[in-house]
């Protein structure tokens, strides 16, 4: 046994998340009892987080090449073409568990951590954006996580210097005891100098760069893999510590040595820290590595070998040095003010060893440890399939008008300002259009070119029908960036769920990922990125199944997009799309009748990608004046944004005789946008429609200051405006 380490008990071995079958799996590939550093590293290898090995035999079924894909899952980051030279770099990942426990840290250390992971590939980040599930607002934590979230969002991405530019904001009971945080980076770079983090040579320098190593983050990857229970904020410790100006002293000095020439393949420090980050440079590389610890920068005295290796202090990295550039790279890492020390070498052993104080603490196959970790394919029951709702079977419990008032100001579908203003969403001077909208759009450089970017998933429709809500959230990210011009060109996704080990919960991973891959390969939409994160219930009790989006589109030229606002009075309102008046899981019948019942509505991708490429088609030649998809809340929620981002009405016509009223204007049907144009090109705008084959309906023109449907009172754009503001500002003050 090493000096000063513990020894192996099977209570050590259940502490560091390692089933009795699993340890047994370890004694047979080393054939030893594992030293405690080599338990700590095994742990940290073969967790949930890192092998997704819950996930993994899913996964393969995603669609991950088209002709504009450069490098698909499995690296940092996504990488694909837009052409003139250049690739969009983009990635989204969780940071749940450390939110909960430390808001602040954890969200800013999530936030840290996709930056390095897209930075890492040879890219300058040029956004942010997030999905944020919260608990239900009466429960006593929420207000105090909404705020620390928010808080450290902004907090890093301001002082990172990044525009953080869209995202969501929900709400949800389920969330209570386990909120989510995904954050998603988007980064630009020139197609021919991305990098990867495959070591190769033997006998290269392996460099560690950035910050100091410190005790915080121990255990951090573990424990994003386990539910919580009792005792949650004992995990304090777990959660790591973000330093933002770092991270942004660290970006410029990789970018130059990189422009310099110097780097073999490099690796961001993220979960796992040091252990994940040598292993995955090596096995990718088919080579050994020898790492001396006695030559990690440490910020604290007396670091044990387990304590480096498994520490995830933020704004590190891992880098394998062409032997000549040793001095110019230091130099260049010196001058940005930061640590540079060679800890280790590359080996032709495939042995990962670990040497401290003069002792070899770890000897381990280092292929074996990635690809030997445990692959489950757990045994799943599919999601009871609930029947359809019939819309006639929904009495109304108000009017039109007051059922509009009320859902524009709950919290699901009220404005997320107070949010995103706590975010500088226009630093770096190209953000075009700003949260609020259907997508951001962010000019590529000085343009013509942009960027249209999103994060979508509806969790209710996933909870009802698995299947259909991972097609409805890819669907839905793919009509956000069409609504602004956009053509969708790749996803990443973050897919977070409760315990695999639990069959309903497997079934809704497999039913999600399953439509998730139908939706992406029928709208060209390929998935290049992404992360999985699983264990997330308190006290026995799931989140609702919430597979988050993020969606990248092209713009050749930025003056053309789309916004929702109405231009003018005396347009014509189009709806392009049909119309049944699904109400099944709809916010209506949950938020207005206090029903949670009924299907999800169906998802027909033939119909989505007919729908978008027209509307895609009259933007990008300049025939309409505003676009809006109909999403949450339905037909007359989506009129309503736009009338109130603009100030102008509209008078709208009565629903069709065959559809109730509620469901006509709060159904949630898909595949449906609401557009604007000029009154005397209304004609040829629906004949052009026609011709695709598309549905295209008159509804209404756009005119004074009030929304008025026949048969029912006006309602005021300024009632709907002070409703849609209020209630988030009031709720953190509390007032609401």
């Amino acid at each position: 046994m090493i000096p000063n380490e513990p020894p192996i008990t099977a209570a050590l071995v259940a502490e560091h998340g390692l089933k009795p079958d699993e340890y047994q799996r370890i004694l047979d590939l080393i054939g030893r009892e594992p030293s405690f550093t080599e338990l700590g590293i095994f742990s940290a290898m073969w967790n949930e987080h890192c092998s997704y090995k819950s996930s993994k035999v899913h996964l393969r079924n995603l669609p991950t090449k088209a002709p504009w894909v450069i490098q698909g899952p499995g690296e940092n980051a996504g990488v694909i073409d837009i052409g003139d030279g250049l690739a969009v770099v983009f990635k989204m990942e969780s940071h749940n568990h450390p939110s909960y426990i430390e808001p602040y840290q954890g969200a800013a250390t999530g936030v840290g951590g996709i930056l390095r992971d897209v930075f890492t590939m040879g890219a300058r980040p040029i956004a942010c954006l997030n999905a944020l599930s919260f608990g239900d607002p009466d429960h006593p934590k929420t207000r105090h996580l909404v705020s620390g979230v928010v808080a450290g969002v902004g907090g890093y991405g301001n002082s990172f210097g990044v525009p953080t530019v869209g995202g969501q904001v929900r709400f949800h009971t389920r969330y209570d005891g386990n909120n989510l945080v995904n954050a998603m980076a988007v980064g630009l770079a020139e197609k021919d100098k991305i990098f990867y983090a495959a070591a190769s040579g033997v006998g290269m320098p392996i460099v560690y760069l950035g910050s100091k190593t410190g005790r915080d983050g121990i255990h951090g990857a573990s424990m994003a893999s386990a539910e919580f229970g009792e005792g949650a904020e004992e995990k304090r410790p777990t959660v790591q510590v973000g330093d933002p100006f770092s991270e942004k002293l660290l970006l410029e000095a990789c970018l130059e040595i990189m422009a310099k020439g110097c780097v073999i393949a490099i690796q961001d420090m993220g979960a796992a820290g040091l252990t994940c980050s040598a292993v995955e440079m090596g096995a990718k590389g088919n080579l050994g590595v020898d790492l001396e610890l006695d030559r990690v920068p440490c910020r604290e005295t007396g670091m044990s070998a387990y304590e480096m290796m498994l520490s995830e202090s933020q704004e590190r990295m891992l880098m394998v040095l062409k032997p000549e550039k040793e001095a110019e790279a230091e130099a260049i890492f010196k001058k940005w003010g930061l640590d540079f020390a060679i800890v280790g070498h590359t080996t032709p052993s495939k042995r990962f060893i670990v040497k401290h104080a003069g002792d070899v603490m770890a000897d381990l196959p280092i292929k074996e440890l990635g690809d030997e970790a445990p692959v489950y394919d757990r045994p799943y029951v599919e999601t009871p399939k609930k029947p359809a709702l019939k819309a006639a079977s929904v009495t109304p419990p108000m009017r039109v008008p007051d059922a509009l008032e009320k859902l524009i100001g709950t919290p699901d579908l009220c404005s997320k300002r107070w949010v995103w203003e706590q975010y500088d969403h226009v630093i770096l001077g190209n953000t075009v259009q700003r949260p609020g909208g259907d997508a951001a759009v962010v000019r590529i450089e000085d343009g013509p070119k942009a960027l249209a970017l999103t994060v979508d998933v509806t969790p209710r429709y996933c909870e009802a029908d698995p299947y259909e809500g991972g097609k409805q959230a890819v669907a839905e990210a793919w009509r956000n960036i069409t609504a602004v011009g956009g053509k969708p060109l790749a996803i990443t996704d973050n897919l977070n769920f409760g315990n695999p080990e639990k069959p309903e919960i497997m079934g809704q991973l497999v039913g999600c990922v399953r439509g998730i891959a139908e939706a992406c390969k029928a709208l060209d939409f390929p998935v290049v990125s992404g992360n999985v994160s699983l264990y997330n219930e308190t006290q026995g009790r799931g989140i609702l199944p919430t597979p988050s989006i993020g969606g990248v589109g092209l713009l050749d030229d930025f003056t053309r997009s789309a916004t929702l606002a109405f231009k003018a009075a005396g347009e014509t309102v189009l709806l392009i799309g049909e119309t049944q008046g699904w109400l099944g899981q709809s916010l209506y019948l949950r938020d207005v009748c206090g029903r949670e019942e009924g299907a999800p509505p169906p998802v027909d991708l033939i119909e989505e990608r007919e729908n978008g490429d027209i509307l895609r088609t009259l933007i990008g030649e300049g025939l309409v004046s505003a676009a809006h998809d109909v999403s949450d809340g339905g037909l007359l929620v989506a009129i309503a944004e736009m009338a109130m981002a603009s100030g102008i009405g509209a008078t709208l016509v009565a629903a069709p005789e065959d559809t109730p009223a509620h469901a006509f204007w709060f159904g949630e049907d898909q595949a449906r946008y609401v557009v604007t144009v000029p009154a005397d090109r209304a004609e040829a705008v629906m004949q052009r429609v026609h011709e695709a084959s598309v549905p295209v309906h008159r509804i209404g023109v756009t005119s004074g200051e009030t929304i008025v449907i026949p048969g029912e009172r006006p309602i005021a754009i300024k009632v709907l405006a002070d409703r849609f503001e209020g209630w988030l500002p009031a709720y953190m003050s509390g007032a609401a």
